[in-house]
């Protein structure tokens, strides 16, 4: 089973209304557990740069089949065993918190939420608030 339209929106909103509260514009994106988009936001006054951020934050979360994006950030410093491992997609990936999985109620992963536009904490703030909405 994949992440609905439906569910993508509801998570987007809250996602969204989080982002509003804590005075971030931001971009959201949800993609599905083959990593393609189902539902994208980018607010008012968002940094460009955003857009792409939410989708490779989301997109690491399900090639890492569902790791938290900012836990793999170690991983990749130089010395460590995914040193390299950036270049070897031709997708662009995200090692920055504000990516998270999305997981049915047996917990497998079936799609990702992406968060960027503020800090690496702001977008995990944002992130998990779609999170919580999808499981509420």
């Amino acid at each position: 089973m994949s992440i609905t339209l439906s569910q993508a929106q509801r998570i987007i909103a809250a996602a969204d209304a989080k982002a509003t509260e804590l005075g971030v514009p931001s971009s959201i994106t949800v993609l599905d557990r083959g990593a393609r988009m189902v539902a994208s936001v980018r607010q008012d006054g968002a940094p460009l740069v955003s857009i792409d951020s939410s989708f490779a934050k989301a997109r690491t979360s399900v090639y890492f089949g569902g790791a938290a994006t900012g836990d793999l950030a170690a991983a990749i410093q130089p010395g460590a065993p995914l040193y390299t491992l950036g270049a070897a997609s031709n997708e662009p990936l995200a090692f920055l918190a504000g990516g998270l999985p999305i997981t049915d109620e047996s917990g497998a992963v079936i799609g990702a939420i992406g968060s960027g536009g503020g800090t690496p904490d702001e977008d995990a703030v944002n992130a998990q608030a779609g999170i919580d909405a999808a499981r509420g």
